[in-house]
């Protein structure tokens, strides 16, 4: 069985960074976090999660036109993919979250 390692793309990896070292940055700049913070943090990541996936989309159609190369094709696929898995990872621990918290007692 492959390296799972190897088939992730350095755009992918330099993109993940970036993306850290600004939520490091918001980390510093604020102190109190809030839910209106919280909030705007989702809202940011979703909607780049779905230019992720827009991108992906646009990327194989083009490859399927032959405009875009083999190489570029598979990367936006991973990071579509990488994107999707993430998304729905999110969301099965938000339900968990909801469903402990219906648990609790009053």
């Amino acid at each position: 069985m492959s390296d799972p390692t190897s088939l992730i793309s350095s755009s992918a990896v330099r993109g993940a960074y970036r993306t850290s070292q600004s939520l490091m940055a918001d980390k510093g700049a604020a102190e109190d976090v809030s839910a209106s913070s919280f909030s705007a943090m989702v809202r940011s990541v979703s909607t780049e999660a779905i230019e992720t996936v827009r991108v992906g989309e646009a990327t194989a159609h083009a490859g399927l036109r032959g405009e875009a190369g083999t190489q570029q094709v598979v990367e936006a696929m991973l990071a579509m993919e990488s994107t999707v898995k993430i998304a729905v990872t999110v969301r099965d621990r938000f339900v968990e979250a909801y469903q402990e918290i219906l648990r609790m007692p009053i």
